[in-house]
């Protein structure tokens, strides 16, 4: 009746997918966040009002200090799994007209 999730994986177990245009390996079943972890990336986003850098915080889904986007769409990276071929860039920043706010 259910089918289990297989991760497509290469032959050496490792998933292969990019952030921000650079490759990046994971072993199958990792999230995003645990694979840019691993891979020395320790902030994944900046914030809209202040421009500060942001990474994963709680690894649980309640903080969404790991946002990253995916075919321009903002996901959680720690509830989030790789899959072989991602691509998977930070989101977007800007700041407001005004300026950065105090």
């Amino acid at each position: 009746m259910f089918d289990p999730i297989t991760p497509s994986t290469n032959a050496n177990g490792q998933v292969d997918f990019t952030f921000d245009d650079k490759n990046v390996s994971a072993a199958s079943g990792t999230t995003i966040a645990a694979a840019l972890l691993a891979a020395d990336q320790i902030w994944f986003r900046e914030t809209p009002t202040s421009g500060q850098q942001r990474g994963p915080f709680c690894m649980m889904g309640a903080c969404y200090d790991c946002l990253v986007q995916i075919d321009g769409v903002s996901v959680q990276a720690c509830m989030t799994p790789v899959t072989e071929g991602l691509q998977v860039n930070r989101v977007p920043f800007s700041l407001p007209k005004e300026g950065k706010r105090s």
